[in-house]
């Protein structure tokens, strides 16, 4: 899965907006939200769960193809779109998964709608006061870790602050 970010300069115009837009879901409690990594020191990192306040399972916006490899293969390419981040994910991260809102799904899935800037809107950054982050455990960084673990709330490690 690809990332498209669009708070970079003229990324918006390199979407192709001919491929189908879809939904991703993401939250509850099983099924972390978006996670970003905090980088704490020269090789660790702090993974943060962004999620809604309500805990409720919410949709990120996406673009999905399906197209023909060289050797006539199917294969379907998907990606989810991020921009700015919002006040409580821009202390961690410089960007963030675009977070649809429930009354912008219907104009986001419709095909009918060609035009980018009609739905442009739904792509700016989640309001902030909707959301809670917490820290999770570094195994969340790994696919073989698939669990409710992964969710689950940690202290954050301290780091010893070294002079030299």
């Amino acid at each position: 899965m690809r990332v498209h970010d669009l708070n970079v300069p003229g990324n918006l115009s390199r979407v192709s907006w001919k491929l189908s837009r879809t939904v991703l879901r993401g939250g509850t409690n099983s099924n972390v939200g978006p996670l970003l990594d905090l980088r704490i020191g020269p090789k660790e990192k702090q993974p943060y769960n962004f999620d809604l306040a309500t805990g409720s399972v919410f949709a990120f916006a996406g673009l999905w193809d399906r197209w023909r490899d060289p050797k006539n293969n199917i294969v379907e390419t998907c990606t989810i779109l991020t921009t700015q981040p919002n006040s409580l994910v821009a202390d961690v991260h410089d960007r963030m998964p675009a977070i649809l809102r429930v009354e912008d799904y219907e104009s986001w899935l419709d095909p009918g709608i060609t035009d980018p800037k009609a739905v442009l809107d739904s792509l700016k950054p989640f309001d902030a006061s909707l959301m809670k982050k917490y820290p999770v455990s570094p195994r969340v960084n790994r696919p073989e870790n698939d669990d409710e673990e992964c969710a689950r709330e940690v202290p954050i490690k301290e780091t010893a602050a070294t002079l030299f």
